[in-house]
């Protein structure tokens, strides 16, 4: 069975808000040519909202004196990790804001843990941190990395990410690939101050890097930051951009964030055409709406195992294969049989 095209997506949406016929059309052949009609599921667990930075995008920022605060304990990130396993999934996903309050010890023995005991790919988004850090987790097992630059104009980046550099970002997304790390990054759709056409350049730049995810989610402002009154991006625009991903890094594993979720099951669906990963949180349903990058992340009432088993349900009912085992990256998986020019 083939993936699904825009089907459903056209049934119930108007033709004006769909990408260029084309344009779709072309990424959704290159998505069944590399990766069938399979669709990855990755288990979030979002250890902990406290952030280092003061982004002016997201809703964690240090300058938020309105949000609830947790920090999970190692008995409860395993927990969590159990629940993975259980669900069939084959990678887990460590998440949190730069907390500097998180050992970076203690992150090594839990991938440890979870790589010797769980038998489960192990993928790290904890921000920015010195070298001899990813070093450590990366010797622990953790398997991936994600680091977005969530824009790749460096005044704007400035801008955004105060007191940091699109520089440093960069630097930080070489050390992980020279320490054997399978790299995702990524960037905002419709972040404010940022043009269509800078957005389409920075999906250039990243493919040409070649990273093993490239992620696009939507701009959500978020009440308690300085972008609160932006507007908000749009279904159309970002499966565009996710589009023009697939065709310029057609290997690459394309998520369907949780952002563009907020859209509901029929745009995620139409995402899955050019995308194949999903990333259900797992984390505990008492405090994980407090993991509120934008507004209405995990905010379903539905316990988090029964909302992950819902996905799986939701791919098999809608022709789509859920992935068994890790889902490395295409580089890995078929390196041998295929160059890939740069």
């Amino acid at each position: 069975m083939s993936a699904p095209s825009n089907a459903v997506f056209l049934k119930e949406n108007p033709s004006d808000n769909l990408p260029d016929a084309g344009l779709w059309n072309r990424a959704c052949r290159l998505r069944r040519q590399y990766w069938g009609n399979t669709v990855f599921l990755r288990g979030i667990i979002e250890l902990s909202n406290h952030c280092r930075q003061n982004c002016l995008y997201c809703g964690l920022r240090r300058s938020n004196l309105k949000i609830s605060r947790y920090r999970l304990s190692g008995s409860q990130i395993w927990n969590c990790a159990m629940a993975v396993k259980r669900l069939g999934f084959g990678t887990v996903v460590l998440q949190a804001g730069e907390d500097p309050g998180v050992s970076a010890e203690d992150i090594a023995q839990i991938v440890k843990k979870i790589k010797t005991e769980l038998k489960l790919a192990v993928t790290l988004s904890l921000g920015e941190w010195e070298y001899e850090t990813y070093a450590l987790w990366r010797k622990a097992g953790a398997d991936r990395y994600l680091l977005k630059l969530e824009t790749t104009d460096e005044a704007l980046y400035a801008q955004m990410r105060p007191g940091r550099t699109l520089t440093q970002r960069e630097q930080a997304l070489n050390q992980l690939r020279d320490l054997g790390y399978e790299v995702g990054t990524g960037l905002i759709c419709a972040l404010p101050g940022q043009s269509r056409g800078a957005l389409n350049k920075g999906i250039e730049k990243i493919a040409r890097f070649r990273p093993d995810m490239l992620s696009i989610g939507p701009f959500q402002p978020h009440p308690q930051t300085p972008l609160h009154s932006e507007p908000a991006g749009t279904a159309a625009e970002t499966l565009e951009a996710m589009a023009h991903a697939r065709i310029l890094a057609p290997y690459a594993h394309i998520p369907v964030t949780s952002a563009l979720g907020l859209h509901g099951n029929t745009t995620r669906l139409a995402a899955l055409a050019v995308g194949n990963v999903l990333m259900p949180s797992l984390t505990p349903a008492d405090i994980r709406a407090s993991y509120s990058i934008y507004p209405g992340k995990n905010a379903e009432e539905t316990e988090p195992e029964q909302r992950a088993a819902q996905f799986v349900q939701m791919l098999t009912e809608n022709g789509f294969q859920p992935g068994q085992g890790p889902g490395e990256a295409w580089r890995l998986q078929n390196s041998k049989k295929v160059q890939i020019k740069e």
